[in-house]
């Protein structure tokens, strides 16, 4: 079942990726052996988005980080959004001029 859920190059969607994620959600869940009231109760998350997030594949992503710590897996949410590695020295000048920047420029 594990298998049946792994991203595929198909599945690069919002919906699809939700809907993956909260399958896996749901599978570590019962791997704690907890419902999803226990689960609710023990991240702070309400009962009715813990329900919602596994039928409807709906939930904010505070609520996310919440259930992703009681089931010990936030660690995953530090691969989102990695830097560049960097090849010359001229690479990593750049990415300092990014870091100091606030905002994008226009066109």
């Amino acid at each position: 079942m594990i298998d049946e859920i792994n991203f595929q190059l198909d599945d690069f969607n919002p919906q699809g990726i939700a809907e993956k994620l909260s399958k896996k959600m749901k599978i570590k869940r019962l791997f704690f052996n907890m419902t999803q009231k226990d689960l609710a109760d023990r991240s702070g998350v309400s009962y009715g988005s813990v329900k919602r997030f596994e039928i409807h594949n709906e939930i904010s992503l505070k609520h996310l980080l919440r259930i992703a710590l009681v089931l010990e897996s936030l660690d995953e949410f530090h691969s989102l959004f990695p830097t560049n590695t960097y090849q010359t020295v001229d690479d990593i000048l750049q990415i300092d001029k990014v870091k100091e920047r606030k905002r994008a420029r226009n066109g």
